[in-house]
């Protein structure tokens, strides 16, 4: 017994030795500036799926609002209007918001497993597909937060004065919280909450449909109606646009491969479009055409028969987001043609490793090339290994990608034209085909970012919240992340060219001017002049400025049985048939092609 004893304390003090090494090991993995796990950029970003009429949109952090630009990707901080008689649609992987006239939205939090919107005014319906044990939902408005419990859809309403929420449940099931109690929402219930410190709940029958309602199930019915569904995951953001614009067929060595159709001339991936500044990830590419998210992001681009196909990889449950997968050419003064220092760019190819510009750890390399393409962790780690840990070597083995020697496959532009969002196809460098063959690949894009990076392609000027809106706090169950700051606050370093390290300042402090990078062209270090139109409030107790915590919930005997009493009469007028989201024709909406996408 004593010998049993002795050589269990032995495995136990073997594995704390281990667990200790751990760490040292996983470092030693990548460069001093690598991100450990838990501070890595989430695996999923929203889009602007779809707006018509006058949609405008602010980045997080800044005090601009611009036109909003459909395949934005969205991430936390972000802000949506819809104006008088406009409306858009966000899509998080399979999840879709659709927003309605006069309607303010911000994305609280957006990571693996939380999705946290603040309404502040108007009406939200959302269909929830996917919920995984842990996953947090949760819509928060001005006197109630509402968490989702079970897939299904949904709609929000607030009023114009913010003391008012009505929650419709057509199916599925969550909680309200406000006022220091909490509601249960059931399907075919309508449950309207008024009063700010203490709420009154009134439980109705679900109404008929309105003009919203259609719109959205219209919206739903295209989505079912997906046939890329059947070759990649519906968790893979922008699925649902392939089928509209181009063909499935199978590929040998690939597998499935989507060709798009009715492409400009000379078009090619990653080509038109323009790049944008959206934290953590840095550097992002924005499509042009309405199909351009989910091949721009997910999967990978080959030259295949004489037509460019997207192979989306392998269907994960939920592939890995990435900014673009392309590899960059040149570094630090390269320059092609004339003009200056030039950004030359070509889509990754199957099965080639993409290594991120921005902070990551090896884990989250692993991930976001296996989700996306058919490759090996070791192949993932030897290249990973040969352009990062070894980069400042002299023997470094170089990597051959396929589609750096393709006849207009490699794109370039001057660094004004790319931190500035500029069109890239009308701004093109005319490029000599063997110096960019040879030219050697870096994973650091050496263009530091300005506001206009950030602000993106949207034209400014455009309609905003009524600054009571704006700055309207809401209800929460949990604290979001807090603001970050704008470009404007952020000190960028200049060692590392393309990798700034946002520095929160205090609200209290004026924005300070940004200074010219050493090595920076005018252009690109000049910030642009802006300040926040509408003050944001003092941050409250849960450290964000637009966010309150729910009061504790209290018990109440006498509440208890009102809620029973609510809860019976519906019952008893509850409709023999359940409410169930049902479709109008779909002549009374746009065809798919005459929708706007913006103005």
């Amino acid at each position: 017994m004593k010998t049993i004893k002795t050589l269990a304390m032995g495995i136990v003090l073997l594995g704390i030795l281990l667990g200790l090494e751990a760490p040292t090991q996983v470092r030693a993995q990548g460069p001093p500036d690598q991100a450990a796990p838990a501070q890595d950029p989430p695996s999923r970003a929203a889009r602007l799926s779809y707006s018509v009429g006058s949609v405008s949109f602010q980045p997080g952090g800044e005090g601009d609002w611009v036109d909003a630009v459909q395949n934005r990707p969205l991430t936390t901080g972000d802000n949506l209007w819809a104006d008088k008689d406009s409306r858009a649609e966000v899509q998080i992987g399979s999840t879709s918001l659709r927003i309605d006239s006069e309607t303010s939205i911000t994305l609280l939090d957006l990571d693996d497993s939380t999705t946290q919107v603040r309404l502040s005014q108007g009406s939200l319906i959302f269909r929830l597909q996917h919920l995984d044990d842990g996953d947090h939902f949760e819509i928060d408005t001005p006197n109630a937060a509402f968490v989702v419990q079970r897939t299904g859809e949904y709609r929000v309403d607030v009023n114009s004065t913010g003391d008012e929420t009505d929650v419709t449940v057509w199916s599925g099931r969550g909680e309200a919280t406000g006022g220091g109690a909490s509601y249960v929402v059931i399907a075919g219930q309508r449950a309207s909450f008024s009063g700010t410190n203490e709420l009154d709940h009134e439980i109705q029958q679900v109404p008929a449909n309105d003009d919203f309602d259609n719109f959205a199930f219209n919206r739903d019915q295209l989505e079912d109606r997906a046939e890329s569904s059947n070759y990649i995951s519906t968790e893979m953001t922008g699925y649902e646009d392939l089928d509209q614009y181009g063909q499935w067929h199978y590929a040998a060595d690939y597998g499935p491969v989507w060709t798009p159709v009715g492409v400009a001339v000379g078009w090619a991936p990653y080509r038109f479009g323009h790049w944008v500044w959206i934290a953590p990830w840095g550097w992002t590419w924005v499509e042009d055409e309405p199909w351009g998210f989910a091949p721009f992001h997910y999967g990978r681009w080959a030259f295949i028969g004489g037509v460019w196909c997207w192979g989306p990889g392998p269907i994960a449950v939920r592939p890995v987001y990435a900014p673009a997968f392309v590899a960059f050419v040149g570094g630090p003064g390269f320059a092609v043609g004339v003009g200056g220092p030039s950004v030359a760019w070509f889509p990754l190819a199957p099965r080639e490793v993409f290594v991120p510009w921005y902070h990551t750890s090896p884990t989250y390399v692993n991930n976001v090339n296996i989700t996306n393409t058919r490759v090996t962790v070791t192949q993932v780690t030897n290249v990973y290994n040969t352009t990062i840990i070894n980069r400042n070597t002299t023997t470094v083995n170089r990597v051959t990608y396929v589609n750096q020697s393709l006849p207009n496959a490699v794109t370039a532009v001057s660094r004004q034209t790319f931190a500035n969002a500029r069109p890239v196809n009308s701004n093109l460098v005319k490029v000599d085909a063997r110096q960019l063959a040879q030219a050697p690949v870096v994973h650091d894009v050496p263009v530091q970012p300005v506001k206009q990076s950030v602000l993106g392609a949207g034209r400014p000027g455009a309609a905003k919240p009524p600054a009571a809106v704006e700055n309207r706090q809401v209800v929460a169950t949990r604290a979001p992340t807090p603001p970050r700051p704008s470009i404007e606050q952020r000190q960028v370093r200049t060692e590392t060219p393309g990798k700034p390290q946002p520095v929160s300042l205090p609200e209290s402090q004026p924005r300070p001017q940004q200074q010219p990078a050493a090595n920076a062209r005018p252009e690109e270090s000049k910030p642009a002049a802006s300040a926040y139109a509408v003050p944001r409030p003092p941050a409250s107790a849960s450290g964000h400025p637009y966010v309150r915590t729910a009061p504790p919930v209290q018990e109440n005997a006498q509440r208890q049985q009102s809620e029973q009493q609510k809860f019976q009469t519906w019952q008893q007028q509850r409709p023999a048939q359940p409410a169930q989201p049902k479709a109008q024709p779909r002549a009374s909406q746009p065809a798919p092609h005459e929708e706007k996408s913006h103005k």
